[in-house]
């Protein structure tokens, strides 16, 4: 059953995939009303997050964000396996570094680096990220209960040259290039909720106590691999651009958590300006901050 719905899947995504952006758009929008209107995808996840996280808006002001946000979400989903028949120029025109000269730097210097990532507007698309990169590209990825819906996504996120590995091989891979002589850039997805009897580092994000996971900071202060932030900014709809900011150039030098944090912070300050451009859809705070003994 479930690899006949993957072929099915698999010919509608082929066949869509053909299809111009304006005609994509178009799609988009009836997926936004069939998401919003129709089967009201995650409304009330969506409804209690925006309101929880904004507290001082109005009714008015949250609805508007709502419904921003489903608009944006239909975008991202025709976006996310249209690379299947984009070339590598078509991305790249698409989804652009802003400015690669933090990086460079690094990579002049010899020094791996730690990227933190978000769930914010087209975030599949980091899939392109090794176009513009010195360094060779490694995002963490959480693979898909589904085996033939995860090769379908492995074979996207793989097409223009980015290495994908699960976050309990990171550490490996890293070794691996080292004695390859191979500077990396590792990408953490870092806004994602870390299991419930996980280590977590809590602090106030958006209004609301929040867990975030470690793994990022450690893997940063145990190969002293300097931190960056990846903003991606949405010009219009269907092109991208990434600004790349310093959280710290030595991590061993920041105390516990400070990278974390730091994190979360310019992140927020992202939220709050776009707030619609986030995946307000994803159960965030479903765990509490655990209680001291």
């Amino acid at each position: 059953m479930k690899k006949a719905g993957y072929l099915t899947f698999l010919v509608f995504s082929y066949l869509i995939t053909l299809l111009p952006f304006r005609v994509l758009y178009l799609l988009s929008d009836l997926n936004y009303l069939m998401f919003y209107h129709v089967f009201r995808y995650r409304r009330k996840v969506v409804e209690n997050n925006l309101g929880n996280a904004f507290p001082e808006k109005d009714a008015g002001e949250l609805k508007k964000i709502e419904k921003r946000f489903y608009r944006h979400l239909s975008d991202v989903f025709v976006e996310t396996i249209k690379p299947m028949h984009l070339s590598a120029k078509q991305i790249k025109r698409r989804f652009a570094v802003r400015d690669t000269s933090l990086t460079d730097r690094f990579f002049e210097e010899g020094r791996d680096v730690v990227a933190l990532c978000s769930h914010y507007n087209n975030w599949e698309w980091f899939s392109a990220m090794q176009l513009s990169s010195r360094h060779r590209v490694v995002t963490i990825y959480k693979p898909l209960k589904n085996k033939y819906f995860d090769r379908f996504m492995l074979r996207i996120r793989t097409r223009f040259g980015v290495w994908v590995t699960p976050m309990n091989h990171i550490i490996r891979d890293i070794v691996s290039c080292r004695n390859d002589k191979v500077l990396t850039m590792s990408g953490f997805i870092a806004d994602q909720t870390p299991p419930k009897n996980d280590n977590a580092m809590w602090t106030t994000f958006l209004n609301q106590d929040t867990g975030f996971f470690r793994g990022a900071e450690k893997v940063a202060v145990k190969y002293d691999m300097p931190v960056i932030f990846v903003h991606i900014i949405k010009q219009r709809r269907g092109f991208y651009e990434l600004e790349y900011s310093l959280i710290t150039e030595h991590p061993r030098e920041e105390e516990p958590n400070f990278i974390i944090s730091r994190y979360a912070s310019m992140l927020e300050e992202v939220i709050r300006a776009r707030p619609e451009y986030w995946l307000w859809s994803h159960r965030r705070w479903k765990y509490k901050r655990p209680e001291t003994k």
